[in-house]
């Protein structure tokens, strides 16, 4: 299973010298088409995406995480404030509770 990273230069960049494949994309729009295309792709187990470029999609990001198998975890953008994700609202989303 590959891991895949979706974001800016910066994050991209940060992940690809630790060995992993990324994506660099501008815009939040962007990167939910990118990340739909990964999670069709068989191969690939996890896509780590930037939280700036999530926050904006994350509604969107977890309507996908209910229709695919792949995981798709936001982590913090070089530079970003820590911000508190509430699991329980998004696993109700997921659920459709």
């Amino acid at each position: 299973m590959k891991i895949v990273t979706v974001g800016s230069r910066v994050f991209v960049t940060s992940s690809q010298l630790a060995g992993i494949q990324g994506i660099i994309v501008e815009t939040p729009e962007k990167a939910f088409n990118e990340i739909k295309k990964l999670t069709d792709d068989s191969d690939v187990g996890l896509v780590l995406v930037s939280d700036d470029i999530s926050n904006p999609i994350n509604d969107q990001l977890t309507t996908l995480r209910t229709e695919k198998s792949t995981l798709i975890f936001s982590l913090p953008a070089p530079g970003s404030k820590k911000v508190e994700i509430d699991y329980r609202v998004m696993l109700k989303k997921i659920l459709g509770v």
